[in-house]
This record gives structure tokens, sequence and C-alpha cells, in this order.
């Protein structure tokens, strides 16, 4: 017996409906916006099936086959579907038959790379749940040359207003280019880390969520997803040897203290015996 014979909980049927993600539809019952057999539901442990009506203001809405994009964000859109400012967003992008596909997570305005689109609700909950710790990656570069302290702070954690953000790696690429991976989604997060130590950040690209990398796919353009993609999506690679991440950085003063060595003391000539001398008796 399928699911929907049994009942589905309301925020998991209205998000294959693709209306959003389930804290989406959680908030949408909250508010009542959503109304069942002609009753609004405010309560989030309800159950439905196949043969109820739920509608989100005067419109039905039913589950629709799920569709997953990946698509590289060029620099100077917007993530969102109605910008009030009128300006350029990711949406034009898309033909019409795909711009009801949600976005999960966000890049902001200035910054460029892989962004999923779905309309799975489900998958996009798993995608950005802070539990299920999905890396991201980024190529970030900065107006001026820095330190490997630099990295090593954003490792221990840095201070970005109220909030202390972390790094899971880091990489030096040049004096200027970094590779970081963050678990976290906090917003603009590497922009308000590299704010916070003095720096400016002048390029910023996503080049991998999870296991998928773009694979050459030009700005502007998209690639829909099969099963195994998504599969990888959810999983993270082993990270690179070549990374500092907070084990090695734990490990750097031990390794620094073995290979100190004592220095060595002049001895104190006034403690050592001294050598007799006799005088011949004449």
């Amino acid at each position: 017996m399928s699911d929907q014979e049994l009942g589905i909980r309301l925020n998991k049927y209205l998000a294959s409906c693709a209306v959003g993600s389930r804290r989406k539809c959680d908030e949408l019952i909250k508010k009542g916006s959503v109304v069942v057999n002609g009753k609004v539901c405010s309560d989030l442990s309800t159950t439905v099936t196949e043969d109820d009506f739920v509608k989100i203001g005067n419109s039905r809405v039913l589950p629709r086959d799920t569709t997953t994009i990946l698509l590289c964000k060029p620099k100077g859109l917007i993530c969102t579907k109605d910008d009030e400012l009128k300006r350029e967003t990711i949406y034009e992008l898309l033909p019409p038959n795909m711009r009801h596909l949600n976005h999960v997570g966000r890049l902001d305005q200035d910054s460029e790379g892989l962004l999923i689109m779905t309309n799975d609700g489900d998958l996009a909950q798993e995608l950005s749940h802070p539990k299920k710790k999905i890396e991201k990656e980024y190529l970030v570069t900065v107006n001026q040359a820095f330190s490997n302290e630099v990295l090593d702070q954003f490792l221990k954690g840095i201070w970005t207003g109220d909030t202390k953000a972390h790094a899971k790696a880091v990489k030096r690429l040049s004096p200027r280019r970094f590779l970081i991976i963050l678990e976290t989604g906090l917003k603009r997060q590497i922009r308000m880390m590299c704010k916070a130590a003095h720096l400016n950040v002048v390029k910023l690209v996503r080049i991998r969520i999870g296991h998928v990398t773009g694979g050459g796919l030009a700005p502007g353009r998209y690639s829909e997803l099969d099963a195994h993609d998504i599969e990888l999506l959810q999983r993270n690679p082993k990270t690179d040897k070549a990374y500092r991440t907070k084990a090695t950085l734990k490990a750097r003063p031990i390794a620094a203290t073995k290979k100190k060595t004592a220095r060595r003391r002049a001895p104190d000539r006034t403690a050592l015996p001294t050598k007799k001398t006799f005088r011949k008796r004449r």
C-alpha cells in the first residue's frame, strides 16, 4: 500500500506539490494559508491522502513529477522569483516549463557558481538541513595578499558580528586566492568572514555541492540531474590531504614541539673539579 493510500503528513504532501521545502510548508500551515476539504488547517500533524482536496489560497495543489537541475549562476543575477527592485533573476535563464523550480539555498548577486533548483521538497530539505552537513566548496579571490594565520582563523572560528563562523577546510592557491569548504549556510558567510579578517572578496565562485561539480558547465547554463547525480549531491568526498582542517591545525603545535631541540647550556667551569698540582719537596 502506498504512502498516499495510508496518508502522509500535510507538509510532505505540500512539498511534493512543489510548494517549497517542508519548513516553508510548515510556515504556510501555521499561518492558516492551507485549506483541506474546505476547512482551514493549521495543525502540523494533519495527514492527507490523494483523495483529499488541498488548496493554498484559491488554487488546488497536486503532486508533481520531480525535476532537479544544476544551474551555473552568473554574477549579477538575484536568487528570487520576484524582485521588488526589478533586477534580473536566475529564472530568466530557465525555459517556462522549469520556472516552477525552487532554488535550494542561494548565492548573492555578486557570487557565481553552482546552484541546485528542484521541485522535490524532500530533497531540498535534505540538502539544506544543518544536521546533514552537506559540503559546499568555493573558490575565493580577495583584494590583497594574506597570511596563513588568516586561514587558521577561519578554521578556529571568526566572529562576524554576533555569530562565530567556521570553515571545515581551507587551501591556499596563491597569495590572494584560496579554496574553502563550508558545512553551514549563514547569509553571506564567506564575505563576512573575510571582512572580519580585513579582506574584501573580489570574486566568489561555488564549485562543488556534495560530490557534484560543474563538469565544465558554462555560466548561465544548466544540466538536469538523474537519480545517480542526486545521490552524489547528498554525499561528501574525502577531504584532500592538501587542505588545512581543524585536525591538522590541532596537530601542528605538537609536531612543532617534537622538532624543537633543547639548547645546550655552556658548562659552568667554576663547578668543575680542578686538577690538583703538587709542589715538589726540595
